[in-house]
C-alpha cells in the first residue's frame, strides 16, 4: 500500500509539470451584425367615431366640444414631428367635408362646401419642441375663442389632399418643420410615453375637439394652414352665406414622422 500511494504522488508532479508548457489553441470567429432599424410608434385611443349634432340654438351659438376624445401616445427611436391633418375622400372637394345627406331648398346662399379647418383641435400639453416656430400659432394650445372673437389658433391644419407637411408657418403637436438640429427648436429626441410619464409628458397629448358654426352658420373660426386667412363661409362666398343643413363627414389624420 505504501509503494502505491508513491506512485500516485510523482504522477500528480508529473501533470504539474505539464501545465508550465505552452498552450495549444484553436480560435474560431462569428461575425454578429447589429441591425438598428428607426422605429417611431404612436398608440391612439379615441371613439372610432366622433359626432357632432346641432339641434339647439345655443349649441350653434356656443359650439359643442368634445373634451378628451382622442390620447396619442408617443414611442420613438429617432427624433420626431407629429401633426395633425384633415381630410375627405373629396366628393366635395380635397379641402371640404363629405355631404352625406342634404336638407337644404336649393337657396343660393346655403353653401354645401364647408371647409375641412372648421374643425377645432386643443392639446392639454403644449408642444415643446416648436421654440423655431415662425408662424402665428405653434401649435393647438390655445384655449377655445368665442365666436364674438374668431380665432385660428385651433384651427386644423389641411393640405388639400396631398401628402405636405405643416411649414414653419403652421402647426404641429410635437415638433416642427426646420432644419435647426436643436433639440426643442424644431423637433422631439427620441423616448417614448412608457418612460417618460406624467401629463406633461412629451410624449402624451390628449386631444380635445369643437365645432362652432355660429349664427348664422358660417363657421367663424375656420382658417387656412398658417392661421393668416379665415376661410369662414361669408369671407370665401360673400354677405348672406351660410351653411346648408345635412349630414356631413371627414376624418382627421395623425403623423408621426422622423425628423429631416
Amino acid at each position: 500500500m505504501k509503494k502505491l500511494s508513491y506512485l500516485c504522488g510523482a504522477l500528480l508532479i508529473l501533470g504539474s509539470a505539464s501545465s508550465l508548457k505552452a498552450q495549444l489553441i484553436d480560435e474560431k470567429d462569428v461575425t454578429v451584425t447589429m441591425d438598428l432599424q428607426p422605429v417611431l410608434q404612436l398608440d391612439m385611443t379615441t371613439p372610432d367615431q366622433i359626432e357632432f349634432v346641432f339641434d339647439e340654438i345655443n349649441e350653434y351659438y356656443a359650439g359643442i366640444t368634445k373634451y378628451g376624445a382622442t390620447v396619442l401616445r408617443v414611442s420613438s427611436t429617432v427624433s420626431w414631428d407629429l401633426y395633425a391633418v384633415g381630410r375627405s375622400t373629396g366628393t366635395n372637394g380635397p379641402e371640404f367635408w363629405d355631404q352625406q345627406i342634404e336638407y337644404g331648398n336649393n337657396n343660393p346662399n346655403a353653401i354645401p362646401d364647408l371647409p375641412l379647418s372648421l374643425l377645432e383641435l386643443r392639446q392639454a400639453q403644449p408642444n415643446n419642441g416648436a421654440a423655431a416656430a415662425a408662424g402665428l400659432f405653434a401649435d393647438y394650445s390655445q384655449a377655445f375663442s368665442p365666436a364674438t372673437a374668431p380665432s385660428a389658433g385651433n384651427s386644423l391644419y389641411v393640405n388639400g389632399g396631398t401628402n405636405t407637411p405643416p411649414t414653419t408657418n403652421d402647426k404641429y403637436i410635437g415638433g416642427h418643420a426646420g432644419t435647426s438640429g436643436v433639440p426643442g427648436q424644431d423637433f422631439l429626441p427620441g423616448g417614448s410615453y412608457l418612460t417618460q410619464t406624467g401629463v406633461t409628458s412629451d410624449y402624451f397629448y390628449v386631444i380635445d375637439y369643437r365645432i362652432l358654426p355660429g349664427l348664422p352658420a358660417i363657421f367663424p373660426n375656420a382658417a387656412d394652414a398658417d392661421g393668416a386667412t379665415f376661410e369662414d363661409l361669408i369671407t370665401v362666398n360673400g354677405a348672406g352665406a351660410y351653411a346648408e343643413p345635412g349630414v356631413y363627414t371627414m376624418y382627421v389624420q395623425y403623423i408621426l414622422l422622423e425628423d429631416q
